[in-house]
């Protein structure tokens, strides 16, 4: 569970965040009556603290309108990779806090297991901050025979599919590769500092990509068409930002913008006949080919 005080950095944030301005007897109001709070209101001394936390923890600036005496979040500062972050933050906080509260039901609460990322997580991130590399040895699902000694500048870490993964530069290959947190072993931080690349950022690197996995080919245009109950599901969580509908009589046709990678196929083919690929032709023969081979097996 994230730490008391963060906890309450995160809540001030996502406050501020959804109301948009507050003055700060409001905010001392809101915290009185949250489920963090413990019933009293937020004191001055206790906000300038919080504020200060907030700027230095997760780089995102709080300032006043004097005019109006309200408290606001400077959207200039810390971007939109930070705003979604402190969303995922404040979404977790108020999930975890939900189950915290929900003891006397616990055994009518299913959850799913997922690989842990306890052990190594706080590793990498603190690998970052410092802008030192990892050495870890890896156990990769397509190899038979796993590595040891792997050295990797650990730019950013991304979570897909409730699994974490780092994307770094691998110093031996001289190539930006991605390795999931759970089939790491020996993990540490090393003396070896490097220098974190200009121009690369999450949300650039894998803006013509769904999911974790990388390609060398340029971004096409994907056409999809969707049955109209599916067509609901791509709308409340589309498959990337790039979606485009187009709603016709009987079903809706979708456009994309991304590169062909072995994520995408994946999640086209769990879709089932409720998708259709349209274009590109060689995603439709990849995926013509995919479900041949899965068909072969029920013969």
């Amino acid at each position: 569970m994230i730490s008391n005080s963060v906890n309450k950095y995160v809540w001030l944030i996502d406050t501020l965040r959804r109301y948009g301005h507050l003055t700060l007897e409001r905010v001392s109001e809101l915290w009185q009556h949250s489920p963090l709070g413990d019933g009293k209101p937020l004191s001055r001394r206790t906000f300038f603290v919080w504020r200060s936390a907030v700027e230095e923890m997760f780089d995102v600036e709080i300032v006043c309108d004097r005019a109006t005496r309200e408290y606001r979040l400077n959207r200039t500062t810390g971007g939109d990779d930070a705003m979604r972050l402190h969303t995922w933050l404040a979404d977790s906080m108020s999930l975890s806090g939900m189950l915290s509260d929900a003891a006397e039901v616990a055994d009518r609460i299913v959850t799913e297991p997922v690989p842990s990322a306890r052990e190594h997580l706080p590793v990498v991130l603190n690998a970052m901050k410092q802008s030192r590399c990892l050495e870890f040895s890896y156990r990769s699902y397509t190899r038979s025979v796993g590595s040891s000694g792997v050295l990797v500048e650990p730019y950013f870490v991304k979570i897909f599919k409730q699994k974490w993964y780092v994307i770094g530069m691998n110093v031996a290959d001289a190539r930006i590769k991605t390795y999931a947190l759970d089939r790491m072993s020996d993990l540490l931080i090393t003396p070896n500092e490097f220098v974190m690349p200009e121009g690369i950022n999450p949300t650039e690197f894998f803006k013509d990509y769904f999911g974790i996995t990388t390609s060398h080919s340029n971004p096409r245009e994907i056409i999809l068409r969707v049955e109209p109950t599916q067509a609901k599901y791509l709308r409340a969580l589309p498959l990337h930002h790039s979606q485009q509908e187009q709603v016709q009589d009987e079903c809706s046709i979708f456009r994309y913008r991304m590169c062909i990678t072995y994520d995408l196929r994946e999640q086209l083919l769990s879709y089932g006949s409720n998708v259709e690929v349209i274009a590109p032709l060689e995603l439709r023969t990849m995926m013509r080919s995919d479900l041949e081979k899965a068909l072969s097996l029920y013969k």
